[in-house]
């Protein structure tokens, strides 16, 4: 199976979600700078859900520069991480407009876990399809990186029933980890 039209489809789908995300921002009606305070909320609601999508559509490309095939079990995997991330617009709508209140933000996380414990799904299905000893394998590794986001969305969750911004620092913090380019995949693809 050609991994191209897995690849072209994850792409269109993305794009749409950051289409939608920045249809959701409503013009002010009012020309003056404090109508823009009002709406930090949202703003910050977009900024966070662009980079995270951003991040994925990074990735995501990563992982398949270094895939050989896919089978059946990827394509579901792979479905199976662009349905929780097609709910991210949502959730990222409901928190920005709730000025970041307890349920949106709750949502928004378990949002984020869901998605990272796809990725990691998609990860192994790649894995199982190449082989141990293959390219994705070795990239991929012991996936520490992932692990250790899964268990900060995880940790975040508990800390939105402390205060929701506790829970965003650490929605933060993980996609802070993911800015940072992860190497990985590149030094596969040098060798």
């Amino acid at each position: 199976m050609h991994k191209g039209r897995l690849e072209a489809f994850s792409d269109g789908v993305l794009a749409i979600i950051i289409t939608i995300m920045v249809l959701e921002l409503k013009v002010p009606h009012d020309a003056n700078l404090a109508v823009l305070l009002k709406l930090a909320p949202v703003l910050l609601s977009y900024v966070l859900s662009f980079i995270y999508i951003g991040i994925y559509w990074n990735n995501h490309h990563h992982l398949f520069q270094v895939t050989k095939h896919v089978d059946g079990t990827v394509l579901w995997a792979n479905l199976h991480l662009l349905f929780w991330l097609s709910l991210v617009p949502f959730g990222s709508g409901w928190m920005g407009e709730n000025h970041f209140a307890l349920w949106p933000v709750v949502l928004y996380g378990g949002l984020l876990l869901a998605a990272g414990a796809a990725y990691a799904l998609l990860g192994r299905a790649l894995v199982r399809a190449n082989g141990a000893d293959s390219a994705i394998a070795t990239a991929l590794g012991r996936d520490r990186k992932g692990k250790l986001s899964v268990l900060i969305y995880a940790v975040s969750l508990a800390l939105a029933f402390v205060h929701p911004y506790l829970a965003l620092a650490g929605y933060a913090v993980v996609a802070a980890i993911w800015l940072v380019p992860d190497k990985r995949m590149e030094k596969v693809m040098e060798h």
